[in-house]
């Protein structure tokens, strides 16, 4: 758990007057952490760096293949037609491929193709590199408290996630 003493809060458990204040700046150091990440980390290959919602929308048809268009834009809280002009561009780049549900005709399913899974691996190890090279830049005990938080971030992710605020399972 990281301590608020540490982020110049006052000290003491946090209270409501503190988790605002604490919200505001890991909300802000969340956003500046994974701006930061995705400029470090941008895929290119001959057609450029991916836009992060197509990179978005390539990682949740891995974690869920078969995925309906629709159920893809639920999921990434987009419009249906703007979630419909990702697939068009992801399929015409090869990175995605979108079949006819055998069961519905009118339903089309979302797989990745070849070349989609390529850009996600080499942009995970990419990622990773990034990471692994700025955390050897800190201190022992930074490291040790980033790994500390990791818990609590991750359970703060699965809330955030979460239907009404409530992790599922």
């Amino acid at each position: 758990m990281i301590c608020l003493r540490q982020m110049d809060m006052p000290s003491g458990p946090p209270g409501p007057p503190a988790l605002p204040a604490v919200a505001r700046r890991l909300a802000g150091a969340l956003g500046r952490l994974r701006r930061a990440l995705n400029r470090r980390v941008r895929v290119v290959s001959q057609a450029g760096p991916l836009p992060e919602a197509q990179i978005e929308l390539l990682r949740l048809v891995e974690r869920r293949p078969g995925l309906r268009v629709q159920d893809a834009a639920g999921d990434l809280m987009l419009a249906s037609n703007t979630v419909s002009t990702l697939v068009h561009r992801l399929g015409a780049a090869g990175l995605l491929e979108r079949a006819t549900d055998p069961r519905d005709g009118r339903v089309a399913r979302l797989r990745l193709g070849a070349d989609g899974a390529e850009r996600l691996r080499r942009w995970r190890d990419r990622r990773q590199e990034v990471l692994a090279e700025e955390l050897r830049r800190l201190e022992t005990g930074e490291v040790d408290a980033v790994v500390r938080a990791l818990p609590v971030l991750e359970r703060l992710a699965a809330l955030l996630e979460a239907p009404g605020g409530r992790p599922a399972g």
